[in-house]
Order: C-alpha cells, then structure tokens, then sequence
C-alpha cells in the first residue's frame, strides 16, 4: 500500500527524508506512490538500487572506495560466521523489508540462524527480515539526518547492532543501542560485542594507507 506524503514542496520532501541530495530522489514513480514491485523493477531494469521509504523511491550510492570497505567487512565477518556456522550475511545488495513499506539495504547485514526457521534462506527479492547486525558505510551522498532517520529505524524495528562507517574519517561508530554508542579510530578494534562474540577486525584492515601520488 503506497504511503500517504502529507508533504506538498520538494523541499519539505527532501526534508522528510533526512535532508539527502535531490539527485538521489527518484520521481518516477511519483513520491508517495512508489511499491516494493517498483524497487524490484528498478533493480532488474537499471540495475540500480532504491531503498523504499514513505512511498519514494530514494536510490542508494556507493563508491569504489565505499565497495572496497563494505565487501572486505562482509568477507571477513562472513568467514567468521561461517566458520561458527553463526546464521547468513548478506552484502551491500541485500534488500530488506524492515516493516510494511519500508525497503533498507544495509551495506553488510548479519542474521543469526534462530530467526530463520529450518535454517531455510529467504529466497524472495525483498525477504521480511531484520538483521541482527546492521553495517552502514557511508558515502558523501548521505546525510547526518539520514543516517539518525535510519538509526531510529534500525532500534526500534529489532535490530542489535549497527556499525556506521565512515571512510573520510576513517572513524567507525559502533550503536549497541539508540543511545548508546562509541567512536572507534582506525587504530582500534571492531567487536561483535554480544551480537557475535568473538568477532574482532583491526579497522587498519579497513582503512590501508591511502595512495599519496593519486596513481595505481
């Protein structure tokens, strides 16, 4: 069922929405209208990724650099829960139905056997699922309001633990809960904490030395 935008700028639209850029609103469908069908069709047809959210379509970006981090994340934590046989991880195409409605695509996601029963993997376009571990790295794209739009979403839908990483800083918040939250340098150590205990990654891992001539 599409959801009712009481909205009736784009600016108040774009408000809405956390204050992201305008090229990252998608207007067909018209906000307000759009359905999980048309984060699907997206998908298939542009090979584009939209998260889905008061009825709008608002497309997800990622760089290169952004890739790199989000994929080493999702194949050393996959290894770990892997080698733990610890539930799935899924990477930054993973569409997710957090609640009717609402399409996030986390850049690494994390869900424990016990909320799929039979072990049986989701094999829907966009499966009803919260993770238990939800890993955002962000682009310059998004925003601060953005990013607590999808804390708050985050908490209070189930999820455990978010992780937001942030390449420019090189810094890694890690949320135990809306409230609660600590900033990690690269220097430090990421913990799965009561989510996957006994995870660790140096962020160094993360964040190699950057090339300072600007060539390959």
């Amino acid at each position: 069922m599409p959801a009712i935008l009481t909205v009736v700028t784009v600016a108040e639209l774009l408000d809405s929405l956390g204050g992201i850029p305008a090229e990252r609103v998608r207007l067909q469908p018209p906000p307000g209208t759009a359905t999980e069908s048309d984060v699907v069709a997206v998908q298939v047809q542009e090979d584009r990724l939209c998260e889905l959210l008061d009825g709008t379509l608002v497309e997800k970006t990622m760089g290169y650099y952004e890739s790199y981090i989000a994929t080493t994340l999702s194949r050393l934590l996959g290894n770990f829960v892997a080698a733990h046989d610890l539930g799935i991880v899924a990477g930054a195409d993973g569409m997710l139905r957090l609640a009717p409605g609402l399409v996030r695509i986390p850049d690494v996601s994390f869900v424990a056997w016990e909320k799929l029963p039979g072990r049986r993997l989701p094999r829907q376009a966009i499966p009803d699922l919260v993770p238990d571990l939800a890993v955002e790295v962000l682009s310059e794209g998004n925003t601060p309001r953005e990013m607590a739009r999808k804390l708050d979403e985050y908490f209070a839908l189930g999820v455990q633990l978010v992780w937001l990483v942030n390449p420019r800083t090189e810094t890694t918040e890690v949320y135990s809960s809306r409230q609660q939250s600590t900033t990690l340098d690269k220097f430090a150590t990421l913990e799965g904490g009561t989510v996957r205990p006994g995870f660790t990654l140096p962020l160094t891992t993360l964040f190699p030395a950057a090339d300072q001539t600007g060539q390959a």
